[in-house]
């Protein structure tokens, strides 16, 4: 059995929305490794009791189970080693780790609070009872509460992105001259957003949308051709 990867998805199978899936499927992707996706759900806990817990991303490869993303890219890293690197050595890995945690706190907050109506609306209805409960108590407010002021909230997520668009004065992607995880970590965030949403997270005039379009083309096209909006 080759490597299977456990993706969350909507209603629709062919709506993969989780940022931290697309950082494992982008990992796989960069490492030139064939993948078999496995569409999973809030309401389906039971198909990962195999993995000792209830969320995705979770990898197969034959008798490994990893879970969460970094982990996951760490362990392809590891374990196959002749191909194309995800970090370029343990100086890039010790700055993916800075720039992953830059986006979990600095990113994904915002983004979510201009989206989270927009994933309620696309999620089976099986699973939807269990987003909204356990987001808003997150939260500490309801997700229409949370959207309701998206248009200040992206504007304020435009300002973050200001060391993006000062680093890719100097070079065509964050990790140089060829992508890697810095840039996958980065581009799911906003692939998220487009698996989901028609709201528009960047102006097109905005180097981080050029950077972003680039990506779309990476590995023929994988992430363009996939079920989501033009935003």
């Amino acid at each position: 059995m080759g490597i299977q990867l456990y993706e969350l998805v909507g209603a629709e199978s062919e709506r993969r929305f989780s940022p931290f899936c697309w950082r494992a499927h982008f990992s796989l992707l960069h490492k030139q490794l064939p993948f078999e996706t496995i569409p999973w759900r809030f309401s389906e806990k039971e198909m990962l009791a195999f993995s000792g817990q209830g969320k995705v991303p979770v990898l197969v490869d034959g008798d490994r189970v990893v879970v969460d993303s970094w982990a996951i890219a760490e362990y392809l890293e590891e374990q196959y080693p002749q191909q194309p690197s995800l970090f370029g050595g343990l100086g890039g890995k010790a700055l993916a780790r800075f720039v992953t945690d830059w986006v979990e706190t600095s990113l994904h907050p915002l983004i979510f609070c201009c989206v989270a109506t927009d994933i309620y609306n696309h999620l089976a209805p099986s699973d939807r009872d269990y987003f909204r409960q356990t987001r808003e108590a997150f939260l500490g407010m309801t997700l229409e509460a949370a959207c309701g002021d998206r248009e200040n909230r992206v504007l304020q997520l435009r300002e973050r992105l200001a060391p993006l668009r000062q680093t890719l004065q100097y070079q065509p992607y964050l990790s140089g001259e060829q992508p890697a995880w810095a840039d996958w970590v980065v581009f799911s965030a906003f692939q998220w957003s487009r698996a989901i949403s028609p709201f528009p997270l960047l102006a097109t005039n905005d180097p981080v949308f050029a950077w972003r379009e680039q990506l779309l083309k990476a590995f023929d096209g994988a992430a363009q051709r996939s079920l989501a909006y033009a935003a």
